[in-house]
């Protein structure tokens, strides 16, 4: 009988990418995913924003500038050109720079911890799951 081999699983990170329009409130919405997987050399944002949900917490939202800002999350974790100086930084370094606490419109939330066969099929299910 040959045995089935499992896929190998490795250690990733990830953290949700929240939009608080009103700091003071400390009311937000998650609108996208960071995820890390160091095993793999993977690093990916995953980003979908429901103006309509941002609305409804301030209907003065600036969501031109929420996307904009959800876009050059996505354009550090993809490291090419646009990605600006921090395009020579190892994918890591960029991560933690990503989830390191601000208080802007776009904040990362905590940092959590799983194991994956497929970091971006993980990257796709996260952002089914808690953005969606």
């Amino acid at each position: 009988m040959n045995a089935v081999t499992p896929p190998r699983r490795d250690v990733f990170e990830y953290a949700l990418l929240r939009v608080v329009p009103r700091i003071e409130r400390g009311e937000h919405i998650n609108a996208g995913i960071l995820l890390y997987c160091r095993p793999r050399g993977f690093l990916a944002a995953r980003v979908h924003l429901d103006p309509d949900r941002l609305r409804a917490l301030d209907r003065h939202a600036d969501v031109a500038g929420v996307r904009a800002a959800l876009g050059a999350a996505q354009a550090l974790c993809g490291g090419g050109a646009e990605a600006g100086q921090a395009a020579g930084d190892d994918a890591g370094r960029r991560f933690r720079w990503l989830t390191a606490p601000r208080s802007t419109v776009v904040q990362p939330g905590p940092v959590h911890t799983g194991l994956t066969a497929d970091p971006e099929a993980e990257a796709e299910r996260l952002l089914e799951l808690l953005v969606r």
